[in-house]
This record gives C-alpha cells, sequence and structure tokens, in this order.
C-alpha cells in the first residue's frame, strides 16, 4: 500500500529540507520513496508545496486531490488552499501561523478569519502552533522540524534513526537546536 503526505507552506519555512529529512527516513525505513517538490514564487514568499510518496513499489510522487494521508501545513492559510487533497480519512497537521501575502501586506485584501475553525470542521486536525514554540526554544526557524516531530509521532517508524538523519542534513552548529525542536514536536 502506498501512502502519500503533503507538505505545504511559505517560501522560507524549511518544507524542502524538511521533505528530504522525512524521505530518508522512510528510506531507512525500507520504503520506496518518491517526493516532488514545487516552488513557484518561494524566494518572495509564496506558497510552497513537496509531495512525499512511499511505499513497497511507488511509480509517481504526484498526489491527487482527495490522495493525501496527512498534510502539514506550515502556515494556516496554505492548509486552506490545499486542504482539497486531503483525504477524508487523513489527519491535517497545522501550524496556526499567518504569514501576509503582498496584497495584505499593502492592505488590498484581509487575511481571513476563522480559518483554522473552519478546517476542524472539515477534516480531522491537530493544531500544533510550531512557531510559537520554536520562539520558546529560541529560534523561529526550527519550526520546520517540530512540525517534522509532531509527523514522525504520526508515522511511527521503527528503524529511523532520526538523531542521525537530523545530524547529516543540518549544519552543525545548528543541530543542537533541532534535536531539541524535533522532540518537543515528538512530544507535544
Amino acid at each position: 500500500m502506498t501512502r502519500s503526505i503533503l507538505l505545504v507552506g511559505v517560501g522560507g519555512q524549511g518544507i524542502i529540507l524538511t521533505s528530504k529529512i522525512l524521505a530518508k527516513a522512510l528510506i531507512n525505513e525500507g520504503f520506496d520513496v518518491k517526493m516532488s517538490e514545487v516552488h513557484g514564487m518561494a524566494q518572495r514568499g509564496g506558497s510552497v508545496t513537496t509531495q512525499v510518496r512511499y511505499g513497497e513499489k511507488v511509480f509517481s510522487p504526484i498526489i491527487g486531490k482527495g490522495k493525501a494521508d496527512i498534510l502539514v501545513a506550515f502556515e494556516e492559510m496554505e492548509a486552506m488552499r490545499y486542504i482539497e487533497f486531503l483525504n477524508p480519512e487523513g489527519v491535517l497537521i497545522v501550524n496556526p501561523h499567518r504569514i501576509h501575502s503582498a496584497p495584505i501586506s499593502r492592505g488590498a485584501s484581509k487575511y481571513p478569519d476563522g480559518i483554522i475553525d473552519e478546517l476542524k470542521n472539515k477534516v480531522n486536525t491537530v493544531v500544533i502552533n510550531a512557531s510559537e514554540e520554536a520562539k520558546k526554544i529560541g529560534n523561529i526557524r526550527v519550526q520546520n522540524i517540530i512540525l517534522l516531530g509532531k509527523l514522525a509521532k504520526f508515522l511511527n517508524l521503527k528503524k529511523a534513526n532520526w538523531d542521525d538523519i537530523l545530524k547529516n542534513n543540518i549544519k552543525e552548529k545548528y543541530i543542537d537546536i533541532n534535536l531539541k525542536a524535533f522532540e518537543t514536536g515528538l512530544n507535544f
């Protein structure tokens, strides 16, 4: 059986790094893994998505609408934008963080209210304020690894050595804070 994980957010949130670490953990578990990434206007705060599919044999990295088993949203509006890709029995892990797009920042439009409540009414939703937890740890940039820790809890991989995978994919000076971030997400 092939399983599908969709990660969505805004450029600069570490989505691609998170997906690469996830893919390595899944490979360590013995799965065939395919990954696809879409950057959009990532460098300008635009939407970024990665699709990770794994199983005994995976033929395509592409996740169709209604097919994702887990949707991990690094930003709440991006969760709403991609919710149609989540399987009705799937799980949404969402960071209730808001990043204002250019039209919102210049006052041309308003950030919608009530997104998290609307998502909770549609699907099985787990809210983890990874941004606030990352600030408590000392660096907002580790919010992605907190979300990865929460995702790891759902996946319950037995052979993945997360500490080694993190150490091999993160710059040495940031390893300790990222290990703490992963543990925070795992235990949240």
